[in-house]
């Protein structure tokens, strides 16, 4: 397995497909919700994946504080095997990402509710009641990174 960490400008054509194909394959059609994934924020974002055998596998993108949160935040998180731990791993690359990138020692997420366990198991706190995105429920949580 390979793990990459790009900036935006940095990917290749055939990256950035493999990336939105994988994407709008999760959050749009087995999801079954229509929104814009296109957000402008990707063009400012680390992204962050795991491929093997020159398949997308897993994938994140970490976003510099004040351009889509408060904080700097980790997004689209996605990984096609769940609950072997790819996920897990994807995560801890993305925080590392954010303090390499960013200096970040504090990281938010906009959670699905669902995956607030997921999200504890990293050391995120829930920090917000639920709210509705796109019609799916979520809940904001931090993750402070231990001095």
């Amino acid at each position: 397995m390979e793990t990459v960490v790009k900036h935006f400008s940095e990917l290749t054509l055939d990256e950035l497909y493999e990336i939105l194909k994988l994407r709008a394959a999760v959050f749009v059609v087995e999801q079954n919700c229509a929104y814009q994934d296109l957000d402008e924020v990707d063009k400012d974002a680390y992204h962050v994946y795991i491929k093997d055998e020159g398949k997308l596998l897993a994938y994140l993108r970490v976003v510099d504080k004040n351009k889509r949160l408060d904080e700097v935040s980790v997004g689209r998180v996605i990984s096609l095997k769940r609950r072997i731990g790819l996920g897990s791993k994807l995560l801890q690359i993305g925080l590392q990402t954010a303090k390499e990138k960013y200096g970040a020692t504090v990281v938010k997420v906009g959670a699905q509710t669902y995956a607030k366990p997921f999200y504890e198991q990293a050391g995120f706190c829930q920090v917000s009641e639920e709210y509705e995105e796109d019609g799916i429920p979520h809940i904001y949580m931090l993750y402070t990174e231990k001095a």
